[in-house]
């Protein structure tokens, strides 16, 4: 029996009308490809399905034992349209992105708002971590996409190029004789340093840095969120390491200013990660066209 499905779709119809003519409305077919495909049906089985009568058609008792299931999945299978629907038109569905606190506050949140807007039926989920958290993330199939501090390579992973970063160390009012001065790494290094935590891509980033220039930093104060190396900063319990995006406000406003170096310190960019062997759902491509 060739296309079970639409051969079970006919005897639907015609069971749930009573009617041939109005089955094969409903299927977009004629009537005699529709008197057709059931007795394709009942000769599969070898049993008659339908009483034929002047008014149309009744289900026998195997006939109607057969429509019991059939109705179930036929209700399921419409479900499963008006749901795919809904999902391509964004109207229900879920969004699951994965990255640090900092990169949610200062970076996405404007676009998290935007989407939200624009997309309400879409739940979104948040899954903090640190990049290494992400990547295994996305490799488990906890989240549709990541962002993370680049570089990164992996094999497994597309990695989409987003915004550029300037890292740099700041102070509060305590360490006021330092402005305008530019410091040597040497130098810096005679002040209480504040860093977040080792295995964060900044830690790593500055960690290498001060190693080629064969110096070593060693924090005095470790911190797991780039909020509080912005207010211990400002409390004057030490320099800290951040990007200048993250604390434009308070280099505007005084509360904290910028130590100048006699070396560059290098950009880092922002990428977007997903998994190469996965496709995107629609939410996760429209997110990532919003983010551009």
């Amino acid at each position: 029996m060739s296309n079970n499905h639409e051969l079970y779709k006919v005897f639907y119809w015609a069971a749930k009308t009573g009617s041939l003519s109005k089955a094969a409305k409903a299927v977009y077919l004629t009537q005699p490809s529709v008197s057709h495909a059931i007795k394709q049906l009942e000769d599969s089985f070898g049993i008659s399905l339908f009483h034929r009568t002047a008014k149309g058609v009744t289900l026998t008792q195997e006939g109607a034992i057969l429509y019991s299931y059939i109705e179930q999945s036929q209700v399921l299978i419409t479900l499963a349209e008006e749901k795919m629907a809904a999902l391509k038109n964004l109207d229900s569905g879920e969004l699951r992105i994965g990255g640090s606190d900092s990169l949610f506050k200062h970076y996405l949140l404007p676009y998290l708002e935007e989407f939200h807007l624009k997309y309400p039926g879409i739940k979104l989920h948040l899954n903090h971590g640190t990049t290494p958290e992400v990547m295994a993330f996305l490799k488990e199939g906890r989240i549709d996409l990541g962002v993370v501090r680049l570089p990164i390579v992996d094999p497994q992973l597309k990695v989409r190029e987003s915004i550029k970063l300037q890292d740099c160390f700041v102070a509060g009012a305590r360490y006021a004789e330092l402005k305008g001065e530019v410091l040597s790494l040497e130098k810096l290094l005679e002040h209480p340093i504040i860093l977040f935590s080792r295995n964060s891509r900044a830690r790593m980033a500055i960690t290498e840095l001060f190693q080629s220039y064969g110096r070593t930093i060693k924090p005095e104060i470790e911190v797991g969120s780039v909020d509080l190396l912005i207010e211990f900063a400002r409390k004057g319990l030490g320099i800290s390491y951040v990007s200048r995006e993250f604390v434009s406000q308070e280099l505007e406003d005084g509360s904290l200013f910028e130590i100048q170096l006699d070396v560059q310190l290098p950009p880092t960019h922002v990428g977007i990660l997903t998994m190469r062997s996965t496709p995107l759902s629609q939410a996760a491509s429209r997110f990532i066209e919003l983010v551009g």
